[in-house]
């Protein structure tokens, strides 16, 4: 298997639409909440998700108007298909787990680990409900994360897994800046886990599937090749960025734009465009 293992879901586009496509993302979305907001006199602990975190240092602006006064992003509509993915290799994955053995990729890659077997996997997994959390107590803040999987190794340490699913051409790497954001997942999955009080390796791996598109026909079927990629984590970050964005969250002026936020390059666009009318 030079190429990485190749891994077949058959089916899945009519499985993975939407049941109803007269649905509009409007329909999901609240332009202006009220509930769940950062309340600076509050003393209760305040439920901040690791996406919210990304979110911050991607945009502190975007970040307060969504956290502090209800105003979020626009969501993006759901990738059904990824999520498919994702579901399948956690079944997959869960029958080497129950066994107790290393899944084929697992071997061909040369990990030394075997899926890690704990009665938390699936409340980790629910992202929903929180997964994996933590009350950083400086800042108060509830820290939650929902991972795809753990693996465990002679050493007794924890690998943290992250599935990833993609169609393109050329090699499969994270070396793209926009995958900064992958990266940061896996670390504060990384430190969550210890502060959980479990050993974790530096080292996580992705789990990247690439779907293939030189077939000759689609066929009712979707085929990736499935690449194993080790990723050497670093979470020193995460603990300043707490507390810069409890700092954010506490201020009473809504902070700066990201350099490269769209959506306030958008709002701005729209501002000027107003004024010229």
């Amino acid at each position: 298997m030079p190429k990485g293992s190749r891994w077949v879901a058959a089916g899945l586009l009519r499985r993975c639409t939407p049941r109803n496509d007269k649905k509009r993302l409007s329909n999901f979305y609240t332009p202006n909440r009220k509930s769940g907001l950062f309340d600076p006199k509050s003393k209760k602990p305040f439920r901040l998700s690791r996406s919210k975190i990304d979110l911050f240092l991607n945009c502190p602006r975007c970040f307060y108007f969504d956290r502090r006064l209800g105003v979020g992003q626009p969501p993006g509509y759901p990738f059904s298909l990824n999520s498919a993915v994702d579901l399948l290799l956690k079944k997959e994955f869960d029958i080497h787990r129950t066994q107790g053995n290393p899944h084929p990729l697992m071997k061909h890659y040369g990990v030394d680990a075997v899926p890690f077997d704990h009665e938390k996997m699936n409340e980790w997994r629910d992202a929903l409900r929180g997964g994996i959390t933590f009350l950083h107590q400086p800042t108060n803040f509830f820290i939650t994360g929902g991972i795809d999987d753990v693996w465990i190794n002679p050493a007794r340490e924890l690998h943290i897994v992250d599935y990833k699913s993609t169609a393109k051409n050329g090699e499969i790497n994270l070396d793209a800046d926009w995958q900064i954001g992958y990266k940061r997942q896996m670390e504060i999955y990384q430190w969550l886990f210890r502060k959980n009080d479990f050993k974790v390796s530096t080292i996580g791996y992705f789990v990247y599937c690439n779907g293939k598109t030189d077939k000759e026909a689609f066929d009712a079927k979707l085929e990736f090749d499935v690449h194993i990629l080790p990723y050497e984590g670093n979470d020193s970050w995460v603990k300043n960025a707490l507390t810069e964005a409890h700092e954010c969250l506490m201020g009473a002026k809504i902070p700066s734009a990201g350099n490269d936020c769209d959506f306030c390059r958008y709002r701005e666009a729209v501002k000027k465009a107003e004024k010229s009318d």
